[in-house]
């Protein structure tokens, strides 16, 4: 299951294949049909608490890895739901951090793939 991972802001593209949000909140000022998401992922986006608390900051990325991959461990429907979304074609995490290394998109694709 190749996935891309890709600014909800840059303008999507037919390679996209699948778009998938994978934010808890809608990215601020677009519009769905901008966005164009097949589907939105929030409940495996990190919760309120984790993502505060992280902050994007790169010295706490892997306990922020850590802390979100127990979060996914405990929620099996979102997961099994999600990976039903990238099987079988290409597939695009979408995300709105302008932090392109240290995002949740990059670390559900790295969960994903283990």
């Amino acid at each position: 299951m190749p996935i891309a991972l890709k600014r909800v802001y840059e303008a999507p593209s037919p390679s996209d294949g699948a778009r998938i949000l994978v934010e808890r909140l809608w990215p601020r000022g677009l519009s769905k049909k901008k966005a164009a998401v097949d589907f939105w992922a929030k409940d495996t986006a990190p919760s309120h608490e984790l993502r505060t608390w992280f902050n994007h900051d790169p010295e706490k990325w892997e306990a922020f890895k850590t802390r979100y991959f127990a979060e996914l461990d405990a929620n099996e429907g979102g997961v099994a739901e999600l990976r039903e979304h990238v099987r079988g074609g290409a597939a695009t995490f979408v995300f709105a951090s302008r932090e392109e290394r240290v995002n949740n998109a990059v670390a559900l694709k790295e969960y994903l793939e283990q």
